[in-house]
């Protein structure tokens, strides 16, 4: 049976990175082998879970939960290795300075690397990756755009041949909502939505994705029209000028929670957690996810 694959973006700042490993922390306490995958040169997760060290293959961080680092370059290596099974060649042809700059020029290469490893279960083709849920941490938003896009550029530059037809089936799996689903991770304020809103538009009209939203760090706990009269009543300043703030948040967070949900109608929202407690921050975001 081919894994689930989640990708889990939005803008920087946002706690994407968190939200993902508490995916993972929920898909891993049901039983399923899970591969919670960081996208770059540097791991986050390496320090957040206090781990030796995270690289391209997995790290066991507790029963049913591992952790990987995927970079453009690894998963290509992993990639020509599985074909030519010959790791003298590889490092002839491809460890070269010429090789070498060509890859990191070569338009969208890296990109396709990468979502060819993260789809090669479904499609049947490359190294097998033994996970029930791979969880992909990837780019912020802005360059997400250009880690989808890679497949469909890739394939109208080569028309025929290997590589445009492992570009066109990458692109099919990356559509097909059975395999692949998407999550847009927001906080409530302005310019998170608005990159979501276009994310979300530009994922469902050039790829037909409705991604999931999900909106962090959202105040759960909303105060009445009567208790905010009272408060603002009080003879204390500080506490009057408190709960003028408060007032302001409460509303930007209920606009801005209208708003992402005239795209996802199911938005799920996540509250702040107060805790410096790594597990226990995403046991409590985990319960919360659908």
């Amino acid at each position: 049976m081919n894994p689930e694959i989640f990708f889990v973006t939005g803008k920087g700042g946002v706690g994407k990175s968190t939200v993902a490993a508490a995916l993972a922390i929920k898909k891993a306490k049901s039983g399923r082998k899970t591969l919670l995958v960081e996208i770059g040169d540097q791991s986050f997760y390496k320090d957040f879970f206090s781990l030796s060290s995270v690289g391209h293959e997995p790290t066991m961080v507790q029963e049913n939960f591992s952790v990987a680092l995927w970079t453009g370059q690894s998963c290509l290596r992993e990639y020509i290795l599985h074909l030519i099974k010959v790791e003298t060649l590889y490092k002839l042809f491809f460890e070269n300075a010429v090789m070498r700059a060509f890859i990191n020029v070569a338009p969208a290469l890296p990109e396709l690397a990468i979502m060819g490893k993260a789809t090669s279960g479904p499609r049947n083709h490359g190294p097998k990756l033994p996970f029930d849920c791979i969880i992909i941490d990837c780019y912020a938003t802005g360059h997400f755009a250009a880690l989808m896009g890679a497949p469909v550029g890739m394939a109208e530059i080569v028309k025929v041949g290997p590589m445009g037809e492992q570009s066109r089936s990458i692109d099919r799996v990356l559509r097909d909502p059975r395999v692949c689903q998407y999550f847009i991770v927001c906080l409530p304020e302005e310019l998170p939505v608005r990159e979501t809103e276009e994310l979300f538009d530009q994922l469902k009209a050039n790829y037909g994705i409705t991604p999931q939203i999900i909106l962090n760090k959202f105040n759960t706990k909303s105060l009445s029209e009567a208790e905010f009269v009272a408060a603002e009543a009080c003879s204390n300043a500080e506490f009057r000028e408190f709960s003028k703030q408060h007032r302001m948040l409460q509303g930007m967070h209920l606009e801005m929670r209208t708003r992402v949900m005239g795209r996802d109608p199911t938005t799920q929202t996540l509250p702040m957690v107060w805790s410096h407690e790594v597990m226990q921050v995403l046991e409590v975001l985990a319960a919360r996810l659908k």
